[in-house]
């Protein structure tokens, strides 16, 4: 059955945040928190609906200066400025606080629901309301013109019910996903120890090189041929849903193109990613490397697995050795060959190696089926989303 709309203007008020004087922030505890755009994606990013703090906090006496009023609890709150409206992140305030100018709060009027105005704006993509200017915004008077299905509260509330307990079995997945890959590390640390004794650096038992370099010029023919970018390479796993092409030579194809078993290791990014990869297996016919991500050669299989080689690098041990030895400016963090070919490597047996590998395998077994569930679980949310604002819920 149809539900009748309005103009979401006519039961919803937006109301813009405030700017915040750099005088007022840095405290960490207060009457109000004064939550940036920052604080609502970290909460929408983790799967939270509500938000409750945030990093900065103000006083009741600091009102008159700022000259506003917190926003009221049950209000959804999300970002009007910038490229972190795609994001299209949504909390709801659990209690009174302030925002900041580069967000906005849509606060229900008495006959909308917190909770379904909350679903119901996150089934709409506010990033195509935002104007197509070099720094995208949202206006208040274009999002007042978004049409909402205005059933009777008792049924905007059982709506509600129905995508939060949907959501609920969604974020309880991703946790099991998050729990897994914890125990992954602690299999390591059950397997080997803490901090287990290096007995080689990596060059001693693998060759590290660098990779293709793009705008290099050259006078032999080339070919197109598919080549590892850095948003490729992800931790423990390879993102080919979009791998480009660079024209080589047939010496550079011969040069940097990547054997099943190589491991492939980003050199920079965000400090905790510091050498993140994973082990090509020939996931492509042919494929090069740019000059962004290292390829770690194993010199003697036998005696060192890649994909313990690469559990080890992507250990805590590894990471602290990146984060000594990385270069950092603005937050972010790269390391050069030098450096990664200098990483002190523990070597077991073989045997230890695949007693570790085969509990891997199981651990990896149970996370490919928790993902699928995940799968199925967003596939639901999605259509019962879509499903609500129909009116066929």
């Amino acid at each position: 059955m149809k539900r009748p709309t309005v103009p979401i203007g006519e039961v919803v008020r937006f109301q813009a945040g405030v700017g915040f004087p750099p005088a007022l922030q840095g405290r960490v505890s207060g009457d109000l928190p004064f939550a940036k755009v920052g604080d609502i994606s970290r909460h929408g990013r983790s799967g939270k609906q509500y938000i409750r703090t945030a990093d900065h906090y103000v006083d009741n006496s600091d009102l008159k200066q700022l000259r506003t009023q917190p926003i009221a609890p049950g209000s959804t709150l999300f970002a009007k400025i910038g490229e972190a409206i795609r994001q299209n992140h949504r909390v709801i305030a659990a209690q009174p606080m302030l925002i900041d100018n580069n967000a906005m709060a849509a606060i229900p009027g008495t006959n909308v629901d917190p909770a379904y105005l909350f679903r119901f704006l996150q089934s709409v993509d506010l990033y195509q309301y935002a104007t197509s200017t070099t720094v995208p915004s949202l206006r208040k008077s274009d999002l007042e013109r978004i049409d909402i299905p205005l059933p009777t509260l008792s049924e905007q509330r059982r709506i509600a019910a129905i995508l939060d307990h949907a959501d609920a079995l969604r974020v309880m997945r991703r946790r099991s996903i998050r729990a897994l890959a914890e125990l992954t590390d602690a299999a390591f640390i059950d397997c080997f120890g803490h901090a287990p004794e290096p007995s080689a650096l990596l060059n001693d038992v693998a060759t590290v090189s660098s990779g293709i370099t793009k705008g290099r010029r050259t006078n032999d023919a080339t070919s197109p041929i598919p080549y590892l970018a850095v948003a490729n390479v992800q931790a423990g796993r390879l993102e080919l849903g979009s791998v480009k092409t660079i024209d080589a030579t047939s010496s550079e194809i011969e040069r940097y193109r990547l054997e099943f078993g190589d491991l492939v290791l980003t050199e920079g990014g965000d400090p905790d990613k510091l050498g993140r990869g994973t082990v090509w297996r020939d996931e492509l016919p042919l494929c090069l490397h740019q000059n962004h991500i290292f390829r770690v050669r194993i010199q003697d299989s036998s005696s060192l697995h890649p994909d313990y080689l690469s559990a080890f690098i992507s250990s805590n041990q590894s990471r602290s050795y990146f984060l000594k030895s990385a270069k950092q400016t603005t937050g972010i963090a790269s390391i050069n060959m030098t450096q990664l070919k200098a990483l002190p490597v523990h070597v077991p047996t073989a045997e230890a190696q695949l007693r570790y590998l085969d509990l891997i395998r199981s651990i990896n077994a149970q996370r490919a089926t928790v993902a699928a569930s995940v799968s199925a679980c967003d596939h639901l949310l999605l259509s019962l989303r879509s499903r609500a604002f129909r009116g066929e819920l």
